[in-house]
């Protein structure tokens, strides 16, 4: 019986992402479900093609469109992804000949077309692999939002927002950031051990392991070759998958041990577990979700954790959220929806997925989510509100817009109330605002809310 390549593997989930658009992630976890015989080095091999096409397929495509004699609307979608895929080992895969490339895409070609569909992927990729240090992108001097949008693969919408928000230079830089592959980071489970034991025992199982720059909770690892939940300190709740970013999130609203804490939107739990893990396993975090399946995926975890304080619910934020308790909260998380462009590096595919008008349609999303939590907030107490995205609107927008609805609330400035380890995160207005290309983390913004004590 015939099995699959690698390479036949990734093209499979590349044709099932064009015909049904969506993220790469669910389908490469499907595929290494049905595909149980894929050993580390080729899951890895599989993972890094697919991802690699998405991350850079409108590039791939300015160098189809340039070498071939039709238009790409006119090229049949699994052909266009057999083209991407070979161009994708080509130009950013150095280890892998541009020869084998070649042969593999032709093969594939073979396997589903006739002889001249098959003539034209051979013609087109020799001819690129010919030409490959003649290639040209458009002219920046004339028009730098399309050269950066073909340069660095994004689409032009969000080129030009970025543009109007961060100037050229740093719109280049963000770009070429989301690019990168991320490190692997890791949050330390304080209730079982500290930072210095956990990096000794990845290193025990053959990982190199570094402490974050800023998070004294985070830890980068390195050289792990298959997947991080079967690893034995994983197993034994040593530690938690986090950005680092996303952990100096819940430094900043501190809950105290013994302290009422609501997660809104808690999702699969990463800070609802930060949070208890800062109160030292005392006190109550409710965790506060639409979906049931990631609260009990959020459930399990805390057992994994050693956490024995969170307490999910299954609630809308957006419709109720103070009417669902009886007493108010000392502190509320909201890590509301948004559109995900300040983690563009580990999800490739939400440059593709969002659309320039989802960002007003998630602001608003945003600001009810705000509102009704605020209202389970008791006086005195704190609220943080987080995104991972790079987007005004989505976020000096919305901390302006619940300002001027609630007037019971002001903002707290970060450069008094954050930890000195955070200054360097922290900007001019007092918000926390972590940038890739600045940082080396996610995009992360945050904005901290004191509700007036009367």
């Amino acid at each position: 019986m015939k099995t699959d390549t690698p390479r036949d593997l990734a093209l499979g989930a590349l044709i099932r992402l064009t015909r049904d658009p969506g993220f790469s992630s669910g389908i490469l976890d499907r595929l290494f479900r049905d595909n149980p015989h894929l050993d580390d080095r080729d899951r890895a091999l599989v993972s890094q093609l697919v991802q690699g096409v998405v991350r850079w397929r409108l590039r791939l495509d300015w160098i189809i469109g340039q070498a071939s004699r039709f238009p790409l609307q006119k090229i049949d979608p699994p052909v266009l992804d057999i083209l991407r895929l070979a161009l994708y080992q080509i130009f950013f895969l150095s280890r892998i000949p541009e020869s084998a490339a070649v042969d593999e895409a032709v093969k594939q070609a073979k396997s589903r077309y006739p002889r001249h569909v098959v003539s034209f992927v051979n013609g087109l990729l020799r001819n690129v692999c010919r030409r490959k240090d003649r290639i040209t992108f458009p002219d920046r001097s004339a028009d730098p939002v399309l050269y950066l949008s073909v340069y660095h693969s994004y689409p032009a919408w969000l080129v030009e927002k970025w543009f109007r928000e961060l100037g050229e230079e740093k719109t280049d830089a963000l770009l070429g950031a989301g690019n990168r592959t991320p490190f692997l980071t890791v949050r330390v489970n304080g209730l079982k051990t500290s930072r210095s034991n956990l990096i000794m025992r990845l290193e025990s199982e053959g990982l190199e392991a570094r402490p974050t720059r800023y998070s004294p909770a985070g830890v980068v690892v390195e050289r792990l070759r298959g997947r991080v939940d079967q690893l034995q300190a994983f197993r034994e709740g040593l530690f938690q998958v986090q950005d680092e970013a996303a952990q100096v999130a819940s430094f900043l609203l501190a809950p105290p041990a013994g302290s009422r804490v609501l997660d809104v939107c808690a999702g699969y739990g990463g800070k609802t577990s930060h949070l208890a893990d800062l109160m030292d396993n005392r006190g109550k975090v409710v965790a506060l979700d639409t979906n049931r399946a990631r609260l009990i995926s959020l459930a399990e975890n805390a057992k994994r954790l050693g956490i024995g304080i969170m307490h999910p619910v299954v609630a809308d934020a957006a419709r109720q959220v103070s009417a669902l308790f009886r007493s108010p909260f000392d502190r509320v998380m909201v890590d509301a929806p948004c559109s995900g462009l300040g983690v563009l590096s580990r999800h490739p595919d939400g440059k593709w997925n969002r659309k320039e008008e989802d960002i007003e349609r998630l602001a608003g999303l945003q600001s009810a989510i705000l509102s009704r939590a605020a209202g389970a907030l008791e006086r005195g107490g704190r609220m943080l509100y987080v995104t991972c995205t790079v987007s005004m609107l989505e976020n000096e927008g919305v901390v302006e817009e619940f300002l001027k609805k609630n007037r019971d609330f002001n903002l707290a400035d970060l450069r008094v109330e954050a930890p000195p380890w955070a200054m360097d995160l922290i900007d001019e207005r007092g918000f926390l605002r972590a940038m890739p290309h600045s940082h080396g983390t996610d995009g992360f913004f945050a904005a901290l809310f004191r509700r007036i004590d009367n």
